[in-house]
């Protein structure tokens, strides 16, 4: 083996060449080495794929670091041991669901087999299924776990592993931890009990579809608005993932009759390799853009395109200029919020116990309406589960209204506990119908927004890191920015610092620190930092907790009086935040 491996490296790659592990494995091992390629074995196995936001996510191939049967077992083994514990004397349920990518239906086998080998009864979805509908069908089944196979919007090299808790939420603290605890208790992969118990495993589909489906319905608001733009052109695209298995029939099922699916995309198998787009995710323009040349081409009034696992989606409606315009998380996350609160508003369901959650980089304009409502608004850590973990406390004292993140993520209504891209596509497709029946479009009522509370803008700075050294330059980013906060932004004095690592407050005018409340809403240590200027901008930096990235999150704000300026203010907006990412060097 090469000398320039480190200790660590050279420990765990002859572990897995002496240990357990299947021929192919060990080859696939031993050519790198043969290769002298120190590199991609250093990736490969200088750590152990972690729980982050996401659960556990990573590339495809051989290693510790790496998704495969052997980091996914073990990781099913230590889940199966933790709930063994954790409910010794009750009968114990899982339900595992997968979705479109490399080996995902391989993984939920195994997993499945895993489970079923330790005494635990299996729901296996029957084909693949979208995330949001495995966290309904949890609650649905009385499960007291659940996994979903999936990298939701990561690139087709990638694939992970999603693990819930019996309320259908991801788990969080204390959960998360003892889990990771009993992984980490596992020292030989002769501990994975590999070996199903057929009699264990159910199939389960169409059954969990319907429910799902009714409960999707039974969410909306403006029934009458729906009968009469049956006719609102909609184009969807699935990207080649799990939407496609329901949300066409869900739109039919709330009368939608011009509907168009982007066949190409349609077809959810392909091997997992995408083969239309660069980067699956509706975030990205280049993903979105054959649905969105078919919306030019038909004149539709919403494009609706959900990520592979069906957590996520991006739209794009028609803007003042009567073009097609793709919205980003913020936006779409705004008009969602507003349609609720003024839907709940005119039902005279407003008692002063609602609230509605998201995440602390996601847009103030959320705040501000909730507010105006008197409506409570929890901001959590970035993450759904941490959303979830509000819903669960406020369980029976205020009623959830519904939530999201900037990153495109969506909750209406508490039966699901993650973000759920089916529920919100039928009710941004509402929504939109509702607009029409009042002679708007989607993006007039965003603007009429803005003229009320204030046109508030986010850009987002993303830089790829990649391995080892990527994850070494993160963490000096972080550090090099605690230990020297920027003075101004764009001009503005920096008053404020959040330290979610340290969970303190500093307040930069009065030269005082506070501390962060934790435990419980959302909110525990993080390697995150916020800064607030005198004007209202407010900038974070966060390392992703499933990608090789740093984001940077940047909030700005402006008035709008009239439609007309809307052009010119989102100018200099957009100017505001690109001057921001320079004076900060990052690129």
């Amino acid at each position: 083996m090469t000398a320039k491996l480190e200790p660590n490296v050279m420990t765990k790659v002859s572990s897995w060449l002496t240990g357990d592990y299947d021929i192919d494995t060990k080859q696939s091992i031993q050519q790198l080495i043969d290769e002298g390629n120190d590199t991609e074995l250093t990736d490969a196995f200088y750590k152990d794929l972690e729980f982050g936001t996401g659960g556990l996510r990573g590339l495809i191939g051989i290693g510790s670091n790496r998704m495969n049967r052997y980091t996914v077992g073990t990781a099913t083994q230590g889940l199966a041991n933790y709930l063994n514990k954790a409910f010794p004397n009750e009968e114990k349920k899982v339900a595992i669901a997968y979705d479109s990518r490399i080996k995902s239906d391989e993984f939920a086998r195994i997993i499945a087999d895993i489970f079923s080998a330790n005494g635990i009864s299996v729901y296996l979805f029957e084909a693949l299924r979208p995330t949001p509908e495995l966290s309904f069908a949890i609650r649905l089944l009385g499960c007291k776990s659940g996994v979903v196979v999936t990298a939701s919007h990561n690139p087709k090299e990638y694939n992970g592993y999603k693990a819930y808790w019996d309320d259908g939420s991801q788990v969080v603290a204390p959960h998360d931890s003892n889990i990771i605890d009993e992984v980490n208790a596992i020292k030989s992969i002769d501990e994975v009990k590999f070996d199903g118990d057929n009699s264990r495993i159910t199939k389960i589909g169409a059954e969990v579809d319907e429910k799902y489906i009714n409960h999707i319905l039974s969410l909306s608001i403006s029934k009458g608005a729906l009968e009469r733009q049956k006719n609102l052109k909609i184009v969807y695209t699935p990207l080649h993932g799990t939407g496609v298995t329901l949300v066409p029939a869900l739109l039919s099922k709330m009368g939608f009759e011009a509907v168009t699916v982007i066949e190409e995309q349609a077809e959810p198998k392909g091997n997992g390799q995408f083969p239309t787009v660069v980067y699956p995710n509706p975030e990205e323009s280049e993903a979105m853009s054959k649905a969105v040349a078919k919306a030019r081409e038909i004149d539709a009034d919403l494009v609706l395109g959900t990520d592979p696992d069906a957590d996520r989606v991006g739209i794009a409606v028609k803007n003042h200029h009567g073009e097609i315009q793709l919205l980003n998380g913020n936006q779409t996350a705004s008009v969602l919020i507003y349609y609720l609160l003024n839907a709940w508003k005119d039902a005279g369901k407003l008692t002063g116990t609602q609230f509605v959650c998201k995440t602390i980089v996601t847009t103030d304009l959320i705040d501000k309406m909730a507010a105006a409502y008197d409506v409570n608004c929890y901001n959590t850590l970035t993450g759904f589960k941490y959303i979830a973990q509000v819903i669960r406390e406020k369980e029976g004292v205020e009623q959830f209204i519904g939530g999201g993140e900037e990153s495109y993520g969506y909750l209406i209504g508490d039966a699901v506990r993650d973000k759920d891209a089916i529920a919100s596509c039928a009710m941004i497709a509402e929504l939109s119908a509702y607009a029409k029946d009042k002679g708007l479009s989607l993006f007039d009522m965003l603007m009429e927004i803005y003229k009320q509370f204030g046109f508030y803008y986010e850009g987002l700075i993303s830089l790829t890191k990649k391995g080892k050294s990527g994850a070494d330059e993160i963490q000096q980013m972080m550090a090099d920015f605690r230990a020297n906060p920027p003075k101004t932004l764009a001009g503005s004095p920096v008053v404020r610092m959040d330290d979610y690592k340290a969970l303190t407050t500093t307040d930069f005018t009065s030269g005082t620190t506070s501390q962060i409340p934790s435990g419980e809403m959302g909110i525990e240590t993080s390697n995150v930092l916020q800064f607030f200027t005198e004007d209202g901008t407010k900038f974070t930096c966060r390392p992703s907790g499933t990608e090789p990235k740093i984001k940077f999150y940047v909030g700005v704000r402006a008035p709008l009086e009239k439609n007309e300026d809307f052009d010119d203010v989102y100018a200099a907006l957009k100017d505001k935040v690109k001057a921001i990412g320079e004076e900060l060097g990052l690129k």
